[in-house]
């Protein structure tokens, strides 16, 4: 005796189940990212084959990302994509960069940098200009608040490390740390990068503030002055520049000089 044929209906269920059984058993390792899509899309559309939707909207926005970011309009244009699959998709959207806030907030800063660049990615990987914030922590690298500092040219940024010193003020901050992105996608720091960032350990550094790092955002990664050992260079070049001024004001014939004086050789 033949066994009937399968609908279409138990077909895409038993799809869907299998879906749901792999995930259940290993989370999201080794999913496509249209099968991701097509889970989320069956959260809002429970009766219907989601697969060709997801698709197509992967192939319409490449990517797990693209898609969560997309414009809500964009995605409704797609078949199968209604309010209810568009408003399931922005709720995972918002859900994990919450998820990502408070886990960043959770735990000390220098065990966490990676998490730093997760939380901030979504916000500034596809700006068109450079955006300078600043990380405002308490003594035990809590983070306080994230202020946008300026918004520049697609090459610059304009920074004040007088705005930064009186934020932190404002603020009660003990640390800080910098970010900015580069639109071209590449972090590699810039001659300007690097000047910024001593003048801004050297600010830090006469307001007994600690800058524990200046990440710059690229193209999903990023560059850490930290990391590379740069932010403890720059604080030796201000203790080479404060032993040499102290050394100078000691001279019979020297002038008095305060440390807005200091050579930052910008």
């Amino acid at each position: 005796m033949e066994k009937p044929e399968k609908s279409p209906e138990d077909t895409y269920k038993g799809h869907r189940k299998r879906l749901r059984e792999k995930f259940l058993k290993s989370g999201l390792e080794g999913f496509h990212d249209y099968e991701i899509i097509e889970l989320l899309l069956s959260l809002g559309t429970p009766r219907r084959d989601c697969k060709a939707a997801a698709k197509e909207a992967i192939g319409r926005f490449h990517t797990l990302r693209g898609v969560l970011e997309a414009p809500d309009a964009e995605l409704r244009q797609i078949d199968g994509i209604g309010e209810h699959s568009v408003f399931g998709l922005k709720l995972v959207q918002e859900v994990a960069r919450e998820f990502l806030r408070a886990k960043i907030l959770e735990k000390p800063f220098y065990r966490s940098s990676r998490e730093v660049f997760d939380y901030l990615y979504h916000a500034m990987r596809d700006l068109k200009k450079e955006v300078f914030k600043v990380l405002y922590l308490d003594s035990r690298n809590r983070i306080i608040d994230t202020v946008d500092l300026s918004e520049g040219t697609v090459n610059s940024s304009a920074v004040s490390p007088r705005e930064v010193v009186e934020g932190a003020i404002r603020n009660s901050a003990a640390a800080l740390i910098f970010v900015h992105n580069h639109p071209s996608g590449d972090p590699e720091p810039s001659a300007n990068d690097h000047a910024l960032t001593r003048e801004l350990v050297f600010a830090g550094r006469i307001m007994q503030l600690n800058v524990l790092d200046h990440i710059i955002i690229g193209d999903n990664r990023y560059y850490s002055f930290a990391a590379k050992g740069l932010i403890e260079d720059y604080e030796a070049d201000f203790l080479k520049v404060m032993m040499k001024t102290t050394a100078k004001s000691k001279r019979p014939d020297a002038q008095p000089r305060g440390l807005s004086d200091m050579p930052l050789d910008r």
